[in-house]
């Protein structure tokens, strides 16, 4: 009882494992199906005459009343598929399971990752014998489905496919049509992380909120921005980009925090002007002299800070509740290539001041590009961006200067908002940006966000003051 009771948490854990059998686990289903159907089928199209006849008479029927033969079997096939269809749909899930096991097998043996030898058997009946196979080594490979992830452990037994084992993540991602996001290495295991059916994650725009240093983009994914400070947007025409950028601009708002825009090509984010007044800058000198004020109120800010009373070392802007600054930088290396070396230079070195110190501080940079090449973000700029997205298509020199080298199979599809997204963590998944209905106004919506952080500004505001005047401060009488 003990040991079924440790095994049964062992499987759980680890998952159901993966055999031989499993190459044909949907014919050997689909065939159980339609063999139970046809022969439940038969016999109650024939139960009046199996129950209360005689053999002799059955036999009759059967050499003499072919058409009712014939029916009998026509109708008993067509239910059997029609059953396994109505299977197939209403345990569609457990149908998707066994099609990864039977992949997952089908790999095994396709990369010969077993090891066989041939052994004599006794024919039946007879002193007669023949060779037949038998596997002697199959590796240890679970299959567990957990809250839409998908989890393939396979053990590190130390036999001579075991390095092979370690590579096997780009494969499984590829074959099982699922987003590996993440590897590691458990006591005796490597454990490989897949996301199935990311879309599903997608979420809608409203639904696109930033609370406590954090900023949702998908049910699974959220950008913490206290930890994780500065994004990189990349992505050409058509991808998506702006939109999520807008998204982004519309949660930050939402939350109190202070926007500055630069779009350097007076397109759609210079249109905030009208609800952001002097907050959008779009030539070069008001550019460089936003990025210059914000390296100045950035150091104002870390020095206020080192004086205020609950201020110890470590704490952050949010600890001393300061709200946070964003910096949307939209078409940067665009921008870049239209300066002289002089005015280049100056914009280096506010940006690199922006990343390297703005965490504690709070200012935090959103960078735009439609690839981001290392000529301009040098010097380890780059690096400092903990938070990347790519959107749309994109070349495989876009993906490695995003990303740089990693082990992922970077597949193009044509939907708007789709593309691929590290965490600061090396792992690049899938990515959806969430979801813009056609025809939402974006002016209208940041409009309407400024008017709710202000009124409850207001109420706070108002609400502080009716306490101070309710409850006086300490030592001081009410008649004083």
């Amino acid at each position: 009882m003990i040991f079924q009771f440790f095994k049964n948490k062992l499987w759980k854990y680890r998952g159901s494992r993966i055999r031989p059998r499993m190459r044909n686990s949907i014919k050997r289903v689909g065939a159980f199906i339609f063999a139970s159907t046809f022969f439940i089928s038969m016999f109650i199209f024939w139960k009046d005459h199996l129950l209360y006849s005689k053999i002799l008479e059955i036999i009759e029927v059967f050499n003499w009343n072919v058409p009712l033969v014939l029916k009998s079997v026509m109708f008993s096939i067509l239910i059997g598929i029609g059953t396994v269809v109505v299977a197939y749909f209403l345990f569609y899930e457990c149908f998707k399971k066994l099609l990864h096991k039977q992949k997952i097998a089908r790999m095994i043996f396709s990369n010969k990752f077993y090891e066989k030898e041939n052994i004599k058997v006794k024919k039946l009946f007879s002193d007669e014998t023949y060779l037949k196979e038998k596997i002697t080594y199959f590796p240890r490979m679970y299959y567990r489905v957990k809250n839409n992830y998908i989890y393939i452990r396979i053990g590190m037994d130390m036999s001579r496919f075991q390095n092979r084992f370690l590579d096997l993540g780009k494969d499984l991602e590829n074959g099982l049509f699922c987003d590996l996001v993440d590897q590691e290495m458990e006591e005796g295991y490597v454990c490989f992380k897949l996301l199935y059916d990311v879309r599903k994650n997608r979420i809608s725009i409203d639904e696109a909120v930033a609370e406590n240093g954090s900023f949702r983009l998908m049910k699974h994914i959220s950008w913490h921005f206290d930890k994780l400070p500065h994004m990189l947007i990349a992505g050409g025409t058509g991808g998506g980009k702006t939109y999520f950028i807008l998204t982004v601009i519309k949660a930050c708002i939402g939350v109190g925090a202070e926007v500055r825009i630069l779009d350097p090509k007076h397109a759609d984010l210079a249109d905030l002007e009208e609800v952001l007044p002097g907050k959008v800058f779009s030539k070069k000198n008001g550019i460089l002299m936003c990025l210059r004020k914000s390296v100045d109120s950035m150091m104002q800010r870390m020095d206020e800070m080192k004086k205020m009373p609950n201020y110890k070392t470590g704490v952050n802007y949010a600890y001393l509740g300061l709200e946070p600054v964003f910096i949307f930088f939209d078409e940067y290396v665009a921008f870049m290539d239209l300066l002289d070396m002089k005015e280049r230079n100056e914009a280096l070195s506010y940006m690199k001041q922006l990343v390297m110190l703005g965490r504690q501080a709070g200012y935090f940079l959103v960078l735009g590009a439609q690839r981001p090449d290392a000529k301009y973000l040098a010097d380890g700029i780059r690096d400092q961006f903990s938070f990347r997205i790519s959107l749309g298509l994109m070349s495989e020199t876009g993906y490695g200067m995003m990303f740089g080298d990693c082990d992922k199979a970077f597949v193009n599809k044509k939907v708007t908002g789709r593309g691929y997204g590290d965490m600061g963590t090396g792992t690049v998944f899938e990515f959806y940006s969430p979801f813009v209905p056609k025809g939402y106004d974006f002016m209208r919506a940041i409009e309407n966000e400024l008017v709710g952080v202000q009124g409850a500004q207001a109420t706070a505001v108002a609400s502080g003051s009716e306490s101070d005047q309710a409850e006086p401060a300490e030592g001081v009488s009410v008649s004083e």
